[in-house]
């Protein structure tokens, strides 16, 4: 037998290293774009991987002749090579070419770049088509392979980016895809392509090893040189990690103006303060401020009706929702409260501050009253057993994409009705829970929905009339945008809050939104009083209805039912479609891509009549592609919440879903031929499902205040079942098609892989616009459509 025509473990390895390195591609480009263009470009990378993925699979089925069994393994080698390289050179050409702002030109730009940024995809899909079709004999022992490196990939590119940049990961990713190649060229029998494949791999290795000691110094010569359509220059301290780029930029020798959307107009312009300007993803800004120690010299905070909560509550404990520069840690300290506590999910930030400029800002962290703490907020503040008379959350959101493929970009656990009752239960008799958010004059959607949120969270507390238990505040200096912060209490505010509150207000000119004596306008009354938003939300044409967990999407006033109705202002402005209006474009614009790339080439190209005789398996395997990104991405959704990090959630849900999968694949490697077996396996995982959105909203409920070992440990054993009976579906297939239809497996592949791109987006807008729920049950579906083509397919080949 040629060498081409028989497994061995370099193909398996081989397979396994070139699926590690196409997920590490993909997850990283969310990080890029979350930083290059804003968090809703993120969704893309995941259906632009699919995408080209799945038009390699097209390639192979479409020409045979070039791709046939004898030269699988040098055609794999081939394509996993030209994946190393262009992975680095697309990568590349998007850092250094700027977003172009014209709407127009920018539209242009990101066909461009997304088209560019896909061909490294299209040479790993044609890599694992080729290794999942061309050896049907081991096509379980493969598919696992494919799985498992893909899972792999998400462990790796977490702890890649704690030791370098993303600039210098995508040379590791291309190092390994490299690998990959020489491997399998060894594998294939080819020398020249042997040595092609080491030589590359040594030269990226080479790079990586000498670059990383650049990245270290903060000296790299392969940076971003823009972001967000603004040039980028070398800033004071960079750091990537797996779900964020912080970069400290300034000069701690200039006095700047302190005045920004909170503070009142009271304070003069002329007055500033040492400030360096600590970025997150290119966009979302916190300050460290210099500190030496004298309160005078931070007086400017009191001012800031993001602080007006020190004002109403002094003297007492105060948890800080995300730390940040340390900003309001230092507004908490100068305003005389007792114990900061200081919560911050991001490592990096908290060492910058702490470490790397530390002596700007003081040391914070030296302080006795000063604590900080490295955690997810809301899973610390479930755990703790502490009250505090403060708990404050300033402009706190998760416009970044994170680490998960950038499919949880818009929701955040902190927003939600179930995160507020926990936020006011952790409060004092006496207390009180301070969020500030933008307020935008014209229509003030994000004070309204703040306002919806309160008084949900208020009434399942019990509370009847939730208007006596908050007081919102805004503060216009700027102009048309500026910001408001929203006091609720467990306990209705005294008459001594209210004059307090009201004094405070005229003192600084700030503008009162809402509180038991007054309100803005009948918008704001309608939804303070704890009244059914759906009429407001109706006649303003956007949704302010409050957040759950179950639709956690606190920045989407748009919906789908709003989203083709005109929105206007009292000027006669228009509002932002926030990111429902992307999702949907996306989802159209990704759809048209797989009709034209994907299923009208195949339907050029396929045999009539065989197509007539396989419409099972045509319905099978779009069926499950379907379904399981359905459900993948419903999942992460679900658990970040209840897992808190986004790093967890990511290592958890992706790694459990994939590794089951992959060893559910393999479970299959003796099952030749379709029987009740088979039929057995597929029904079990429509029951295993059906059990798995039953109760898992239940578990979670149950341990949502776990330690992080038990919770971690929970979502693991709830997943991997399910991704154990996943994981056969596929291989079962294929193997079953094999006989009468192996010269259509290639297009099958294609088929799932289109779908899975549809999917990706399509789950998006239903959990949006439904909720996760809705999403995970329409996976249901998807599965349950796919047992019965089975059974249709097995029938067929018993007649």
């Amino acid at each position: 037998m040629n060498k081409g025509e028989y497994v061995t473990w370099r193909t398996v390895a081989g397979l396994f290293l070139i699926s590690l390195a196409t997920i590490m591609d993909e997850i990283l480009l969310t990080r890029i774009f979350s930083v290059t263009l804003w968090y809703h470009f993120a969704f893309g990378a995941i259906s632009l991987a699919m995408f080209g993925m799945t038009v390699g699979a097209l390639e192979v089925y479409q020409h045979p002749e070039k791709y046939d069994s004898l030269h699988a393994k040098q055609q794999m080698a081939r394509a996993s090579l030209c994946f190393g390289v262009t992975a680095v050179c697309s990568v590349l050409t998007h850092l250094l070419v700027p977003f172009a702002t014209h709407p127009l030109v920018a539209m242009l730009w990101i066909i461009l770049s997304y088209v560019l940024l896909s061909i490294p995809f299209y040479f790993s899909g044609i890599c694992v088509s080729l290794g999942v079709t061309k050896f049907p004999a081991k096509a379980s022992l493969l598919y696992m392979a494919d799985l498992v490196g893909a899972a792999s990939g998400c462990i790796l590119l977490i702890y890649t980016l704690k030791v370098t940049d993303a600039p210098t990961a995508v040379f590791v990713l291309a190092l390994l895809g490299s690998l990959a190649a020489a491997v399998l060229a060894v594998d294939s029998g080819s020398p020249r392509l042997s040595r092609a494949a080491i030589i590359t791999s040594a030269v990226l290795g080479i790079y990586v090893i000498v670059n990383s000691s650049f990245v270290a110094n903060q000296s790299s010569p392969v940076r971003l040189t823009w972001a967000k359509g603004r040039a980028e220059r070398r800033p004071l301290f960079e750091k990537w990690n797996s779900f964020s780029r912080i970069a400290v930029e300034g000069d701690p020798n200039i006095v700047t103006s302190v005045v920004n959307e909170g503070i009142s107009p009271t304070v003069p312009e002329t007055w500033g303060a040492r400030q360096l300007s600590l970025r997150i993803d290119g966009d979302a800004a916190t300050t460290i401020t210099a500190f030496d120690g004298r309160i005078d010299e931070v007086e400017y905070l009191k001012y800031d009706v993001k602080n007006i909560v020190h004002h109403i509550r002094t003297g007492g404990n105060v948890l800080i929702i995300g730390a940040g520069g340390g900003r309001d840690v230092l507004a908490a300290l100068s305003m005389g409260q007792k114990q900061i506590l200081a919560v911050e999910i991001n490592d990096d930030i908290i060492r910058a501050v702490t470490s790397r400029f530390g002596d700007f800002s003081g040391h914070l962290e030296r302080n006795p009253r000063v604590t900080f703490v490295n955690d997810e907020a809301r899973s610390y503040i479930a755990r703790t057993k502490e009250r505090f008379d403060v708990i404050e959350a300033s402009f706190i959101d998760t416009w970044a994409a994170t680490a998960t493929g950038a499919l949880t970009t818009v929701e955040s656990s902190l927003y939600t009705v179930e995160a507020w009752r926990l936020f006011l239960d952790r409060l004092a008799p006496d207390g009180v829970l301070s969020v500030s958010r933008w307020y935008t004059a014209g229509l003030p959607v994000q004070a309204y929905r703040l306002t919806s949120l309160a008084a949900a969270a208020l009434r399942s507390e019990g509370v009847t009339d939730p208007r006596n238990h908050i007081l919102m505040v805004g503060n216009t200096r700027r102009g048309f945008v500026g910001a408001a912060t929203i006091l609720v209490a467990r306990q209705p505010f005294s008459l001594a809050d209210l004059d307090r509150f009201e004094l405070i207000c005229k003192r600084m000119q700030f503008n009162i939104v809402l509180s038991p004596r007054f309100a803005a306008d009948h918008v704001f009354e309608t939804l303070g009083n704890g009244k059914d938003p759906t009429e407001v939300s109706e006649s303003l044409r956007l949704d302010v209805s409050p957040s759950t967990d179950n639709c956690p999407f606190f920045f989407d006033f748009v919906p789908l039912r709003y989203l083709f109705r005109s929105v206007k202002l009292g000027e006669g402005d228009s509002v932002e479609h926030q990111s429902g209006g992307f999702v949907i474009v996306l989802l159209l614009v990704v759809t048209f891509l797989t009709l034209f790339f994907v299923l009208v080439p195949l339907a050029r190209t396929l045999d009539k009549t065989a197509v007539r005789l396989s419409v099972p398996y045509w319905l099978f395997f779009a069926a499950i592609g379907l379904g399981f990104m359905l459900i993948e991405v419903s999942q992460l959704q679900r658990l970040i919440i209840f897992l808190g990090h986004p790093t967890y959630a990511l290592s958890v849900v992706l790694f459990t879903l994939l590794l089951s999968s992959g060893l559910g694949s393999m479970s299959t490697s003796r099952q030749v031929k379709p029987n009740w077996n088979t039929t057995g396996r597929l029904l079990l995982l429509w029951v295993s499902l059906l059990a798995y959105g039953l109760l898992t909203p239940r578990a979670i409920g149950a341990f949502g205040s776990a330690t992080n070992p038990v919770r971690i440990g929970l979502a693991t054993a709830v997943l991997f079942p399910v991704g154990f009976l996943m994981g056969m579906a596929f291989p079962l297939a294929l193997k079953m098609s094999a006989g009468s239809f192996s010269a259509l497996m290639p297009a099958f592949w294609g088929v799932n892989g289109g779908a899975s791109i549809c999917a990706s987006i399509l789950a998006m807008v239903i959990a949006m616009n439904a909720g996760i729920s809705a999403a995970f049950w329409t996976g249901f579906w998807c599965y349950v459509i796919a047992f019965l083509a089975y059974c249709w397919a097995a029938l067929s080949i018993a007649q």
